[in-house]
């Protein structure tokens, strides 16, 4: 058929004018057309470029009824190249359908055309295409189709479906982003079409919603929320897992995509009343997200939710709305209240979502329990009084995440404790925790901790009036022996944060529980590993006093000291090292100060039962020991603060001290002789002990002096030593002769002592012991004793070490005011035998200096 002919044929509505140019364009393109087909690919080429140029590049701008005669006359030719061998004539094909589609006055009747050709091209189960580009290129221009031809496109949905299933998996994650967008238009362009086809699109959707280019994520995401919206909406199921994972993604792009179109199903969705228990979890994780933007939208996305919700169920919420009772509102965290919407949609759907939230609270995955934890949160934000139906299984949640490594989680969990105690009776927050506290607290120190945290967490968001009835419970709970007696330090730290809570909450009426909260505390502190809470106890006993009006922590101690060493004594009979006890009675005596002065004589029964030689271990007498020298030490400030010690003194060195300094085989008896004499070496340091006292215990106390000074250990020597010189200061006029002759020999033995320091000390004691000597000393009846004295300390003043000779020499000096003519002749014997005859010499002159008076 000529030129002219078809012109006439296909353009019969053409003006003159475009009728004319029409021939003119189709005569100068004819030999390019045929061109097409040519075996040469550069002929192919070129003939595209120059139809290419003709149509599309001239300065001449061709009508849109022009380019729709000419597109029908070489579309077929075109669309034959989409298969052409040469990579570059099927892009020149491919871009120039796209730019006829886009001027062309009617595209439709020429989609029986395309889209087979695109089928043929793209919709294949194996890529025909190998250029990803031109798959590109290919997705583009059926989106400018789609676009353009709206409704037309409908008759041809299974093939765009069937290209799509293909594209929306293609390996170039570009050509997946393109794949959306045609799906998001395609969608829109035949909504009635696209609902019964929706469903074949969520398969591939899925596979790329892990993608490794968040962009194309954020596609994905998107158009599955289009494809899910504008289909049945019965594939939720198998996409609502895909979506939670990307709650995790590091993009938050990606998060915000899922955020929004959750909350676009949850608003638009037909069969969204079947899926809130399944979308509200995603769009609530949201709300804790570390992006302040992604956390905004899903909070006005669950208000928009939560108000369409109230609207669509006006009747049934009318009474709610218009009579609620803002008063009854009590929670204190700073952020807005919910809607009534919002909250009834969560309350109805909290039994199936809080089970599964605090199953992922236990997950393997840190990123799980993070997000579970947060959700917990918010469900009780958004549920308030409905948690209390819930409460069984959401502490036993709390109770196991509390013990979570990360504290995120941790964190987490004691605020949605604080949001439970907030909103739940307290009556029943007893009910449920204080049972298993104290079943968890015989089975686990981990166990009780867990719950000591829990509950402190409980109690501070309890409100105050309500509580105050059970408070009482609460702390007869706190000090059973099983959970005050922890050596644990987290038990110790949350047990302090449960003392603080019910002080906060007591207020002034503190006083009504002050004893039992006094006793935990008091427990923490003796426990405590290494003095690493004191700080902590400290702040919380003080606060405890400031509650009641108290001055200092000292009162505390006035107003409970007593009772507590009743509640001691209930039991000291059965102590042993182990026992917690021990630890209490001594921080109690440590830091009652003064106040101790008071209350000596139940002390001192627990002293005395507890340094029992024949019925308390050793370890124990070790511990007693040690306190009590420490009390001695400082005894104006302690014990002795009210003068009143002085009438427990002989008890103390008749029953305490004497009986654990008698000689038994081991070191641990060593050890506790060690102790007993340092305790006397205390007590007469303190001057507690009366020289008329002295007198009642001295023959048995020189008795254990003396037998100690030759102990094995090297303390227990030195310290007896000083005791013994302690001894003969302070009581000097209660020596007798028969006393001081039983003292000099063990004193002469411990010259010859290993220790140099011992050595000296003995001397200091030598100096003591010659002025203990009674003024009716007869020095001839007891002139062999003097003898025995001097001739052995004579040896010493020729010691090798000069400061043992001086201290000799000083000690002899002393001694010659007994009998200085005997003391002469002795020296007078040995002096041709020193080494260092100056010490003789000087002794000499002193002795007939003190017989010339």
């Amino acid at each position: 058929m000529s030129v002219v002919n078809l012109i006439y044929k296909m353009a019969a509505d053409l003006s003159p004018a475009e009728k004319e140019t029409l021939q003119a364009l189709l005569q100068s393109l004819q030999r390019d057309i045929n061109c097409l087909a040519d075996d040469n690919r550069g002929t192919r080429k070129r003939a595209l470029e120059k139809i290419t140029k003709e149509l599309f590049s001239k300065k001449t701008k061709f009508s849109a009824s022009v380019l729709q005669v000419a597109f029908e006359e070489i579309l077929k030719p075109i669309l034959k190249l989409f298969s052409d061998p040469t990579e570059k004539c099927r892009e020149l094909a491919v871009q120039m359908i796209s730019e006829f589609a886009k001027q062309v006055k009617d595209l439709s009747q020429f989609l029986p055309y395309i889209i087979p050709t695109v089928v043929q091209r793209l919709g294949q189960p194996e890529i025909v295409e190998p250029c990803e580009e031109l798959r590109l290129y290919i997705v583009e221009m059926l989106c400018s189709v789609t676009e353009i031809c709206r409704e037309n496109i409908g008759v041809y949905i299974d093939d765009m479906i069937k290209v799509l299933q293909r594209t929306l998996v293609d390996p170039f994650h570009d050509v997946r982003k393109e794949s959306c967008r045609c799906t998001n238009i395609l969608a829109a362009a035949v909504p009635e079409q696209f609902y019964f086809q929706a469903n074949s699109l969520v398969n591939p959707l899925l596979k790329s919603v892990s993608h490794q280019h968040s962009k194309v994520r954020v596609s994905c995401i998107q158009t599955l929320g289009i494809v899910i919206n504008c289909g049945d909406g019965k594939n939720v199921d198998d996409v609502v897992s895909h979506l939670a994972q990307r709650t995790f993604d590091s993009a938050p792009a990606v998060r915000a995509a899922v955020t929004g179109i959750v909350g676009d199903w949850l608003l638009n969705l037909r069969d969204r009343y079947s899926y809130f228990h399944k979308l509200l979890p995603l769009l609530m994780t949201g709300l804790s997200d570390e992006l302040p933007d992604i956390q905004k939208q899903a909070k006005q996305l669950m208000s928009k939710v939560g108000d369409k919700y109230a609207l669509e169920n006006e009747d049934e919420l009318k009474d709610k709305m218009n009579f609620e009772e803002h008063h009854s509102y009590r929670l204190q965290t700073g952020m807005e209240r919910p809607s009534l919407g919002c909250r009834v949609l969560v309350q109805r759907n909290i039994s199936k979502i809080l089970p599964a939230a605090l199953r992922d609270m236990a997950d393997w995955t840190t990123d799980t329990r993070v997000k579970a934890s947060s959700l917990v949160y918010f469900l009780l934000f958004y549920a308030e009084d409905n948690t209390t139906q819930h409460m069984e299984i959401l502490l036993q949640g709390l109770y196991k995440a509390s013990q979570d490594e990360n504290e995120q989680v941790v964190k987490q969990v004691v605020s949605s404790a604080e949001l439970a105690g907030c909103f739940v009776d307290p009556a029943l927050v007893c009910k449920l925790a204080l049972p298993h506290l104290k079943s968890s607290a015989g089975s686990s120190a981990t166990g009780c901790s867990s719950c000591l945290m829990v509950l402190a967490a409980l109690l501070r968001g309890c409100n105050s009036e309500l509580l105050k009835p059970h408070l009482k419970v609460v702390c007869n709970t706190i000090e059973l022996p099983d959970i005050c007696c922890t050596e644990q330090l987290s038990c110790q730290r949350h047990l302090l944060a449960t003392v603080s809570a019910i002080i906060d909450k007591a207020g002034e009426e503190s006083s009504l529980h002050s004893f039992t909260l006094f006793y935990v505390l008091i427990h923490v502190m003796a426990l405590q590993p290494q003095g690493c809470l004191q700080q902590e106890v400290d702040a919380v006993l003080t606060k405890l006093a400031t509650t009641q009006s108290l001055e200092s922590i000292n009162m505390l101690y006035a107003n409970h000291i007593q009772e507590f060493l009743k509640k001691l004594k209930e039991s000291y009979t059965s102590w042993t090292h182990h026992s917690p006890e021990c630890r209490l009675f001594d921080v109690l005596l440590t830091e009652s100060g003064p106040i101790i002065g008071q209350h000596l004589g139940d002390a001192m029964d627990i002293f005395t039962e507890c340094l029992d030689s024949q019925k308390k271990d050793p370890e124990l007498r070790l511990k007693m020991f040690s306190l009590l020298s420490r009390l001695l030490m400082s005894a104006p400030q302690s014990v002795d603060s009210e003068k009143a010690f002085s009438s427990y003194s002989v008890q103390v060195v008749q029953k305490l001290i004497i009986p654990n300094c008698v000689w038994q085989a081991g070191r641990t008896a060593a050890a506790v002789r060690s102790a007993a004499i340092s305790c006397l070496w205390a007590l007469l340091q303190s001057n507690l002990l009366s020289s008329q006292d002295a007198g009642r215990v001295m023959k048995d106390l020189l008795t254990q002096l003396t037998t100690c000074l030759e102990d094995h250990n090297q303390t227990t020597r030195l310290v007896s030593c000083k005791a013994l010189q302690r001894l003969l200061v302070s009581c000097k006029d209660s020596f007798t002769a028969d006393m001081l002759h039983q003292i000099y020999p063990e004193l002469l033995k411990r010259m010859d002592d290993s220790s140099d320091e011992i050595r000296i000390v003995v001397t200091k004691t030598f100096l003591a012991y010659f002025k203990a000597f009674p003024s009716d000393y007869d020095s001839d009846l007891y002139k062999l004793h003097l003898q025995a004295m001097f001739k052995g300390l004579l040896v010493h003043l020729d010691d090798p070490s000069a400061s043992i000779q001086e201290a000799v020499l000083n000690v002899l000096k002393e001694a010659a005011h007994v009998q200085p003519l005997l003391l002469k002749e002795q020296v007078e014997t040995v002096r041709h035998k020193h080494r260092v005859a100056r010490y003789c010499e000087e002794l000499l002159t002193h002795c007939q200096t003190l017989m010339a008076k």
